[in-house]
């Protein structure tokens, strides 16, 4: 699509408010990596002197100053395209995975939430036994059996860690 500037010249390339999207983005590129644990940090591809500036910035406390550090940091990150793309696929990367995580988590939470009502139970068993054959199931009923009787925490989270144990063994 051609625009117009302001002397009604036609011109190319994004409009100014896509400049400033993708400039804004770019911004928040370089706070995310500004907030990154120093594992996060460690598996990013980045140059050494990308490294000294985030490192720079993640170390500057004061907020003016900081916000400054995090602008330079950005305006390294948009010189250098390639690094930046490999940088966002990277923490894309790490998005999706936690996110699969996070997941399989919340379903184990949920198997052992219906292994331990008694209306569920059942049928959450035969699941356990078709999703991890190798589960000793004898011992899930005997710590399901003593959350049914007596409300037994500690009963659910070994059941927890037995279906997150079969969890492992199976994904590995």
């Amino acid at each position: 699509m051609q625009r117009k500037d302001e002397t009604g010249i036609p011109t190319e390339g994004p409009s100014r408010s896509a400049q400033k999207r993708g400039a804004k983005a770019v911004e928040q590129l370089a706070q995310r990596l500004a907030e990154l644990s120093d594992a996060e940090l460690a598996r990013l591809p980045k140059s050494p002197e990308l490294t000294k500036e985030i490192e720079l910035a993640r170390s500057t406390r004061g907020h003016g100053s900081r916000k400054r550090q995090i602008k330079h940091l950005a305006g390294l990150l948009r010189g250098n395209d390639d690094q930046r793309e490999a940088i966002e696929i990277a923490l894309d990367g790490h998005a999706v995975s936690q996110r699969q995580e996070t997941l399989a988590f919340h379903h184990l939470e949920e198997l052992r939430d219906r292994l331990c009502a008694t209306a569920t139970f059942e049928a959450a068993l035969t699941e356990v036994r078709a999703t991890y054959p190798h589960v000793d199931c004898g011992k899930l009923t005997r710590l399901a059996g003593s959350v049914h009787d007596h409300n037994d925490k500690r009963a659910a989270r070994e059941i927890f860690r037995h279906l997150r144990k079969a969890e492992e063994t199976t994904g590995a």
